[in-house]
């Protein structure tokens, strides 16, 4: 047996008592503060936007939980090496450039793939996954309609698009950062190897405690990889008790945000890289750059 996977092997059994816990612990106080943000649409809509943001905490935290953990592949975010972006016409450099946008990537785009775009099964999918997409969204509508009928449609929405906007943000934010960091392992698929990916492309993002538990451990995303039978709350336990995982280097808060200027894959160099890096190689005439 391979080293990771004994290390791994004792923290797979989910326990109960944990797990009914953990979803009691959540999902209760999302319902209450969502039924309070209600309550202060008549007071003030800054209170209401205030507990939105506790309220997309939970629900963010929701969506760790009951999220199935098990080359580029899909749900991947579009990321260009240096060479592909250098070589593609110029109106997919520009659409390329838009998305990549802070703005549109962390703003915009989460709206539209939980809103929009994940309403649709994808092509290619089983009949089991399109169903669970219909079921889904046959859900969705009998909550919107509970709540029309209840409290109203505009309160509904003026209480759940920011709450949705925040999680969206934040959720994209985390599997961006986690994969895309300072000194990511990244390889082509005949080069790629299971353990080093989860090691070494994945991130341990280290998070002040309050963020850790909102984000329901996530923030382990190598030891995840590695095995994703791992409950979330056995996560934590397993990193620390290896010296396997002590020697990955941790990202914290602050130097994540330097992944905001990660734009294009630099395939020889093996590292991410920004475009004022990319011009500073093209006056260069070095690389993929040479005639």
């Amino acid at each position: 047996m391979m080293p990771w996977k004994q290390a791994v092997a004792k923290y797979q059994e989910p326990m109960l008592r944990k797990s009914i816990w953990q979803v009691i612990n959540t999902v209760v106080p999302y319902l209450s503060l969502s039924g309070l943000m209600i309550w202060t649409l008549h007071i003030s809509y800054w209170l209401t936007l205030t507990l939105a943001v506790a309220v997309a905490g939970f629900l963010t935290r929701i969506f760790i939980i009951f999220h199935d953990w098990d080359g580029r592949g899909t749900g991947d975010i579009w990321t260009l090496t240096v060479q592909e972006y250098v070589e593609a016409p110029w109106w997919k450099r520009i659409g390329y450039r838009v998305f990549r946008n802070p703005f549109v990537l962390f703003i915009i785009a989460p709206l539209y793939l939980f809103l929009i775009h994940q309403r649709f099964p994808s092509r290619g999918v089983g009949k089991r996954e399109r169903l669970g997409v219909h079921w889904t969204n046959g859900a969705i509508l009998g909550i919107v309609v509970l709540m029309s009928l209840t409290v109203g449609i505009k309160a509904y929405l003026l209480v759940q698009l920011p709450v949705m906007a925040i999680t969206g943000t934040v959720g994209l934010w985390l599997f961006y950062v986690q994969h895309q960091f300072e000194g990511v392992y990244w390889q082509r698929r005949k080069d790629w190897g299971f353990a080093e990916a989860a090691l070494d492309g994945s991130s341990f993002y280290k998070l002040p405690r309050i963020l850790q538990w909102f984000s329901g451990n996530i923030g382990f995303h190598h030891v995840h990889h590695l095995s994703p039978r791992i409950p979330n709350y056995n996560l934590e336990s397993c990193h620390r008790a290896d010296p396997l995982f002590q020697r990955v280097k941790p990202i914290t808060l602050f130097s994540s945000l330097r992944s905001f200027t990660y734009r294009l894959w630099d395939e020889q160099r093996g590292r991410l890289i920004g475009y004022r890096r990319l011009r500073e190689l093209r006056r260069q005439q070095v690389g993929p750059f040479q005639s």
